[in-house]
């Protein structure tokens, strides 16, 4: 196996994982009465994981999935330029819509695909 070859495969299983981890998210919110109405919405500025409905208010949430903490744990991987794409990709969501709902961004933690083991953070970025 070739390095290229190596890297790639790594790549592949990190997508894989991500995309668990994401269906995952999806289903413990729903468990908990919220009702997903996109996945992986993309533009050129960022991507949201997962955006839901909570009654009233619209949820962006960031799915983050660590295995290791050697560069910090999954909260810790929400850094400063990551929380600048997502509030800029949800502007641009919030644009498409015809009345300005009530918003927050959460976050779904995880160290592994347990669904025992999701730890939800709500109101992770203050929006201005």
């Amino acid at each position: 196996m070739t390095v290229s070859s190596s890297r790639s495969a790594r790549a592949e299983q990190r997508a894989r994982s991500g995309v668990s981890a994401e269906a995952l998210a999806a289903r413990f919110l729903e468990a908990q009465g919220l009702t997903v109405v996109a996945r992986n919405f993309r533009v050129r500025r960022g991507e949201i994981d997962l955006i839901a409905r909570d009654g009233a208010t619209l949820v962006f949430v960031e799915v983050r999935l660590r295995r290791s903490s050697r560069f910090g744990g999954a909260v810790e991987s929400i850094t400063a330029a990551k929380r600048a794409r997502l509030v800029a990709a949800a502007q641009l969501y919030l644009l498409r819509l015809r009345a300005q709902p009530r918003c927050r961004f959460d976050a779904i933690l995880l160290d592994t695909l347990d669904p025992a083991k999701v730890d939800w953070r709500r109101n992770v970025i203050e929006a201005t």
